[in-house]
Parts: structure tokens; sequence; C-alpha cells
């Protein structure tokens, strides 16, 4: 059985190999084995998720069993629009899938933005998958970008959203 708790700096090297292993199940038939060990290098690495668990304004999550962790979730206040609040990471473990791990993370983060109205995530639209979980959620389409996760990424990313009420 999994609980959530707030992540911690011990956390971050499992987290970080975590969203390696998970990237590389998502996305290696859509970018390629090559490209994801390089996005997951540059977008997940240690260094990166100190900086993330160090922000103010955020929520850094982990599902742990007491033995592993088996997913994360990081949000963070919206920098621009004060009443939004962006998921930038909701990853559980591949093996995992189906269990509510996600869901279960996904109701943690939702709650630690109390001035926030809604909640956005970028979704690339070839992952059907993710696309079923977050509608599952209450999450619609509102849009599209084509830098996901980062402002020269060149990654085209479905953009959904979801009002909060509290």
């Amino acid at each position: 059985m999994f609980f959530i708790r707030s992540a911690g700096q011990t956390d971050l090297s499992k987290v970080s190999d975590l969203l390696g292993r998970s990237w590389h199940a998502a996305y290696d038939a859509i970018y390629g084995t090559e490209k994801v060990a390089e996005l997951t290098a540059s977008w997940h690495s240690v260094a990166v998720l100190k900086t993330q668990l160090a922000r103010p304004d955020s929520e850094f999550v982990v599902a742990d069993d007491g033995k592993r962790i088996g997913g994360m979730a990081y949000a963070a206040a919206d920098k621009d629009e004060g009443d939004a609040a962006i998921l930038h990471q909701l990853y559980v473990e591949p093996e995992l899938f189906g269990q509510g791990i996600g869901r279960d993370l996904f109701a943690e983060v939702e709650t630690c933005f109390p001035s926030a109205k809604r909640m956005r995530v970028e979704v690339e639209p070839k992952n059907e998958g993710a696309i079923r979980f977050y509608k599952g959620l209450g999450f619609a389409e509102v849009g599209w970008t084509k830098n996901c996760g980062q402002s020269t990424s060149g990654i085209e990313a479905m953009i959904l959203e979801k009002k909060l009420s509290f």
C-alpha cells in the first residue's frame, strides 16, 4: 500500500530513476530511445529535481510504500496567472499503473493551491493513456503549445485544464 508524502532530498535519486523508466515506457515509441534519454537527462536530473523541491509556491510529493517510490507529482503556482497552478509532472512506475497511485498523487497536489481556480497540464497528444487519465480526473482540452516543458523544446503538446473548487 502506497501513501502520499512530501518529497525530500533523499528521494531525488529514486525519483529521477522513476522518471527515466516512466518516460522510456511512455515515449520511446513516440520520440525514440535516444531522444527520451536526452530529455530525461536534461529535465529529470537530480539537480533539476532539487531546484523543483526548493521552489516556493510548489508541491512535490511521492507515493511511498516504505520500500520504494511508486510515483511522484510536482505542481507549482503559475507565476504569470495568479489563479492557476500547473501540474508539471505526475508519473507512476509503469508496472504499477491502474492501482490508483496517480489518482492519489493528483488528489494531494490539487488541494495545495487554495488561491488557484484551475490547474493545467501539458500532455503529449499521442500519449492516449495520459489523456484518458486526465480527462477521467475532470480535465478538458483548452489549447495547444508548440513548446512543452520548456520555452524552446519544440515539442508540441495538448493543454488540458481542470477547474478547482474548494
